[in-house]
Formats: structure tokens, C-alpha cells, sequence
């Protein structure tokens, strides 16, 4: 294995594009095929005509703007990568598009109730996110949902508008209800969403003790189970929820006590990233039944709450695949108000306001991280099998007969006979039969055959590869040496298989020329992206350009639902820069950064880790003081690495890279 970086790598001057080529062989549109771009972008993201790639907020027809000009003035202020990108329009046009969608259904179904979307802030706790989405909000009274004692705190302080809800889910304590009744009483909408009959009983007795009209929804238990990752959120074994028989139970203990009139709204979850809109069809009509004949029983309820599971489509499939979806947003609105419709005028009930709690579908597109790629481990160049090998070890020998016979039609067998050679090889070695020259000699030619049957097998049409060769291909790849870390950054990748899509942000107008995997910086091994999407399944490896001399950035995009808060501090790394990005006509170049926020430094996560920073230096200085007194290190010199070593505590956690040079010619 070898290690080439940037300024140490030879550019491949026939992937240049240079000028007078008489029938170009890539293409921009290839590029945006490749990358699969137009489906996955959802029209926010695309190739310039320079092969950049370049983000619309307000969608096709807006402005545009290349990203790696936005990663150019975030270093001009200091900023390096990795850094968050957050195009803060992207925001403000989904909560429109969103509610959008609702209000065209609502409007085309003749529905007689309203659309009263909130955003669930666990997707993203961020206060400038939050801001953003009430502010985009307003005009449809878009409100808040929380599922923590935090989030309630903070959602009481950010919430200014009397007409929104604020909906209270998860577990509660005596603490977590008398916060929410707290809102109550300053006459904010909201609403306790019990998923116990003992949060029944304590909403009952605080709210009598603090003298306040509870709102309370009861969240029902559907027998319709969800699909893909979250699938286990629904269905009659789901770890939230009241079945038929408790509904009942609590409806009796809010009579008892007086507080018939506060119940308000029947909830339901199927889960997280949908996939397929027939899932979500038949858990709608599902509530709905329920909430129809608890009208029908004179229960006053106003509001039918449908809870999260709007997907987003992160591979461009449109498929039933656990990173896709099948259908549109508008298309989930319409079903949703369609069938929740249905089901009141068949019951002949009022038509309730319709809450959705589309966390992912808001937040996912506005955030863009870009890493640098500064190395790449590779297989060491490969030498030609020699025209005469009758001098040559016999292992040598063998794998010289397997390139003569290879062909389309004997590439099985050839497989498995190398297969076996290199086998033998490791056998012999562990015997103490094989010398170090012939192992390394067996060991590159393998390699390098293996490459070629893969290459055979791809330009050859209707060719069965074996399965066992076909696994070669990501242990053939390159690995691309990204500065980030995966834990911090991309957790649901590590932990779930969440696919991201991924793509330069420059060079698209070239073909890529190199099969790659993504490792980032930590000691762990299950740092690496080794899974990309694909129309069809899921791709091993990522098409990447050679280096050239030039910094190679990749922005892995729709990380703005989750990513930021589920980050783990794994080897340290801590937080990524961030910038905000607001389109502005005034400015020349279209857009302006709003605010920039500096990525933890050392010091920050050290005491997140409870290790004292000034302890350290402590400890330190007293260590350097004794090697003083030892005559190992001269006054001035300890004095400075001191200081070294303090200063060095509030640099940021991640490598700094130092510009490479360009090359000549």
C-alpha cells in the first residue's frame, strides 16, 4: 500500500479537458448522472456548465450559488474544513413548500378542517434553525413539537405566536408537565400528549393545583406497523402509545376530574423515513377510524395529529428502498387529507385540524458538510506479468497460465484459480516455505489480475462474475483520506446504514478516474464510508478524481436532519465550523455569509471530559520544570514548549491542512 497526497500526486493530462478534443467523452450531464444529482437534489442542488456544483435555496429557477466559492470565503474568515454549510433559504422555502402542499389539498378536497404543521426539534435543536422555521412559518401558525424537558424549556422561550401549537411528546415527570402548564397559563396552545395513563393522572392533579385548563392529546397504539429503519415505532408492540382499552380508561379520568373538555387530540407515529406512502395511507385511515368514533362518542376532540415519517429521497431511487421514497410531498399531502377526509364524512364527524410533525422533510436539504481530502492509501502500481517466466517461482508461473487463458467466457474458472494460487502462497508463507520477495511478488500480480478481471467483467456484456471476485471490488478501491470524522458527523451512516449523498464540489466537468472508499481521521476502523447510493442498490465504492495538486473537497449533503446533534466526541473531535448562508440581490455575487461559528477547540473538549485545561498546563509546566533541574532542556527552551503546548490548547480538534501549491505546466 502507498500514501500519495495532493502535492506529491501527477495529474492525468488526459482528463484535463483541454481545448480542441474533437468529440468531448464526458459531459456535465454525465456527471450529474453519475452522482445522480437531479434526483436526489430535489432542485436545490446542481452541475454549472465549470462542473461546480451549486445550490438553488429557493429551487431551479433562483439564484445559484457554487459551494466551493462559499467554502473559499469561510477560509478567508478563518474558517477551514471541515466545515457545516447552512443555506438558511433552503429553510424558509421547505416550511413554504410544506405548507404549501397541505393547503392546495386541503383546498382541492374541499377538507373543512386546517393545516397546523410544527417542527419537532429533535431532528434539530439548533436555535438559528428553530428561529428560522417559526419565522417562515408565521403565516401559517407553523409551531413547535418537543420530547424532552430541555426542549420544552427552550420551546416556552422561543415560541411568540398564541394561534401555534406547542406539542408535548415522550415521557414526563412532575417537572416536565408543570413546564408545559406553565405555557398554558402565559395562553400558549399546548398540548400534553400522554403516552401513559399515570401522565393522565399527573397532568390532572398539576394542572388542578396550578389552577390552569390542560390541553391533552392521547397518543394511540395503531395495529399498522411502519417500514425500513424506524419500523418498530408502530404497531401494537411500539413503545409509545395507549391501546383501544386505556384511550377509554383516560377518557373516564379526565370526567372524574372535571376535565372532560381538555381532551383535544388524538396522535399517532409510524415512524420515522417512510418509505412507501401505502404504509402511511393505511395508518392515516387507521387514526382517523379512531378519531371518528371518538367524536361519535361526544369526545370534543379538535386536532388529529399524524405524527413524523415524511421521507426524503437520499439516493434518488423513488423506490421503497430504506433511503428513498415512493411518492412526493405534495402527494403525501393529498393522501393525507384525502383519507383522513374520507373516513370523517363516512363517519359523518366534523373534519379535524391536521398536525404533522415532518421534522426530516424540513431540515434535511439546508445543510451541506464539505471535507477535504488530503491523501489516499492505493494500491501500489501493478507490473506486467514477464513474456518469459520460466526463470519465475512456480507460484509466479501459475498466475502467468491464468492471464493466458483469461477470456469473457473462462473469467469463473480463472477466478478460482487464482484464487487458489494466492492461497498457496499464504499457506507456504506460514510454513516457512515462501521468501518475503515472492510473497510481495505473488501478492501484486494477484492484485493486478484481479483488476483486470474486473475490468473484463464490466466491458463485457452479460459476463457471470462470481460473487467472491465481485466482493473484491471495495478491498481494490483507493481510500480517499477525508479530514473529518464519521462519529461526529455522519452517526446515522456508522450506526443505522444511512446512506448520504456525495459528491466533488469541483472538477465535474472531468471524469472521475478512480473507484474509492471515504476513511476520515480517527483511530477507529469503523471511521469510513464504504456504502453510496446507487439507482439500483447500494454502491461499494465512490467515483473520486486523482489529485492534482489542487485542494479536493467533497460535500456530503442532507445532513441537516439528525446529524447535528446525535454528533459522538470519538477520538475528541469535536463540533465542525459552520457557516450561514442568507441570498442577498445587493451582493455581487448573489449571497452573504451571516454568521460563522468556530468548531470546538481542544480545550473545549477536553472539559467536556472533565480534564481541567489549566490542570494540564499545570502538570505539564511542573514536568518541564523538573527536566530543567535535570539539565535536559534549557530554560528558554522549556518556556517555549510551554507555551507551544498552551497555546496549542485552543486550536481546533481537527488537522489543519496547509494550502497546497499548485504545480507548473
Amino acid at each position: 500500500m502507498s500514501v500519495t497526497t495532493p502535492s506529491g500526486s501527477t495529474p492525468d493530462p488526459s482528463q484535463n479537458g483541454v481545448a480542441g478534443a474533437a468529440v468531448p467523452d464526458w459531459t456535465i450531464d454525465d456527471a450529474r448522472d453519475l452522482y445522480l444529482v437531479r434526483r436526489w437534489g430535489a432542485g436545490y442542488f446542481d452541475v454549472d456548465e465549470s462542473g461546480n456544483m451549486v445550490v438553488q435555496p429557493e429551487g431551479p429557477r433562483g439564484a445559484k450559488i457554487p459551494i466551493a466559492d462559499v467554502v473559499a470565503a469561510a477560509r478567508g474568515e478563518g474558517l477551514g474544513t471541515p466545515v457545516l454549510v447552512r443555506f438558511q433559504d433552503i429553510l424558509r422555502h421547505r416550511v413554504r413548500k410544506l405548507t404549501s402542499a397541505f393547503q392546495s389539498a386541503i383546498e382541492e378536497n374541499k377538507f373543512r378542517g386546517r393545516y397546523r404543521g410544527v417542527f419537532p426539534i429533535k431532528v434539530n435543536q439548533l436555535r438559528e434553525v428553530v428561529e428560522e422555521i417559526l419565522d417562515a412559518g408565521r403565516s401559517a401558525h407553523f409551531g413547535i413539537e418537543v420530547g424532552s424537558k430541555p426542549e420544552v424549556y427552550a420551546a416556552l422561550s422561543i415560541h411568540n405566536d398564541p394561534d401555534s401549537l406547542i406539542v408535548c411528546n415522550g415521557y414526563k415527570d412532575d417537572g416536565f408537565v408543570r413546564t408545559a402548564l406553565l405555557g398554558r397559563k402565559l395562553g400558549k396552545r399546548v398540548i400534553l400528549i400522554a403516552e401513559k395513563l399515570s401522565e393522565v393522572r399527573s397532568i390532572v392533579r398539576l394542572a388542578k393545583e396550578m389552577n390552569v385548563e390542560p390541553m391533552i392529546g392521547l397518543r394511540t397504539r395503531l395495529v399498522s406497523k411502519g417500514a425500513g429503519k424506524w419500523a418498530t415505532s408502530a404497531g401494537e408492540h411500539a413503545k409509545f402509545g395507549l391501546t383501544t382499552s386505556e384511550i377509554l380508561q383516560a377518557i373516564e379520568i379526565l370526567k372524574a376530574a372535571g376535565f372532560a373538555s381538555a381532551f383535544k387530540l388524538i396522535h399517532f407515529h409510524i415512524g420515522s423515513q417512510v418509505p412507501d406512502i401505502q404504509i402511511i395511507k393505511r395508518a392515516v385511515r387507521e387514526a382517523a377510524r379512531h378519531y371518528a368514533k371518538l367524536r361519535k362518542m361526544g369526545q370534543q376532540i379538535e386536532y388529529l395529529d399524524v405524527g413524523g415519517g415524511l421521507a426524503i429521497d437520499y439516493d434518488g431511487s423513488r423506490s421503497t428502498f430504506h433511503s428513498s421514497m415512493n411518492y412526493s410531498l405534495e402527494e403525501y399531502a393529498r393522501d393525507v387529507i384525502y383519507n383522513v377526509g374520507d373516513i370523517c364524512d363516512e363517519e359523518k364527524v366534523p373534519h379535524p385540524d391536521i398536525i404533522s410533525e415532518s421534522g426530516r422533510a424540513v431540515v434535511a436539504h439546508h445543510s451541506v458538510l464539505v471535507v477535504e481530502a488530503f491523501g489516499s492509501i492505493e494500491r501500489q502500481p501493478v507490473a506486467d506479468i514477464p513474456a518469459d517466466v520460466a526463470n519465475e517461482h512456480k507460484l509466479v508461473q501459475e498466475l502467468a497460465d491464468v492471464v493466458d487463458r483469461l477470456t469473457p467466457e473462462s473469467l469463473g474458472e480463472c477466478w478460482n484459480d487464482l484464487h487458489a494460487v494466492k492461497e498457496e502462497a499464504e499457506k507456504r508463507f506460514e510454513l516457512g516455505l515462501l521468501e518475503l520477495p515472492v510473497k510481495a511478488r505473488v501478492e501484486e500480480l494477484f492484485w493486478g489480475i484481479a483488476r483486470r478481471m474486473l475490468a473484463l467483467a464490466s466491458a463485457t456484456e452479460g459476463v457471470e462474475v462470481p460473487d467472491s471476485l465481485q466482493d473484491l471490488k471495495p478491498q481494490i478501491a483507493d481510500q480517499f483520506i477525508c479530514n473529518f470524522s464519521v462519529f461526529q458527523s455522519l452517526l446515522d451512516h456508522w450506526a443505522l446504514g444511512a446512506l448520504f449523498p456525495i459528491v466533488p464540489l469541483s472538477r465535474l466537468a472531468e471524469r472521475p478516474t478512480t473507484e474509492s472508499t471515504i476513511v476520515d481521521i480517527t483511530c477507529d476502523s469503523d471511521g469510513k464510508v464504504s456504502k453510496f447510493i446507487d439507482l439500483q442498490d447500494v454502491r461499494d465504492t465512490l467515483p473520486l478524481h486523482s489529485f492534482d495538486g489542487r485542494p479536493y473537497h467533497l460535500g456530503i449533503f442532507l445532513t441537516g436532519a439528525y446529524q447535528d446533534i446525535m454528533g459522538d466526541i470519538h477520538n475528541l473531535f469535536g463540533r465542525v465550523n459552520e457557516v450561514h448562508v442568507f441570498l442577498d440581490d445587493d451582493e455581487d455575487c448573489g449571497y452573504y455569509i451571516e454568521e460563522t461559528i468556530a468548531g470546538n477547540t481542544i480545550k473545549d473538549v477536553l472539559a467536556m471530559t472533565q480534564w481541567d485545561t489549566h490542570d494540564l498546563v499545570a502538570k505539564v509546566k511542573a514536568q518541564v520544570d523538573s527536566a530543567i533541574k535535570q539539565d535536559r532542556l534549557k530554560p528558554t527552551e522549556g518556556m517555549r514548549l510551554v507555551a507551544e503546548y498552551e497555546r496549542g490548547l485552543k486550536d481546533q480538534t481537527y488537522l489543519t491542512l496547509q494550502e497546497p501549491t499548485p504545480k507548473e505546466g
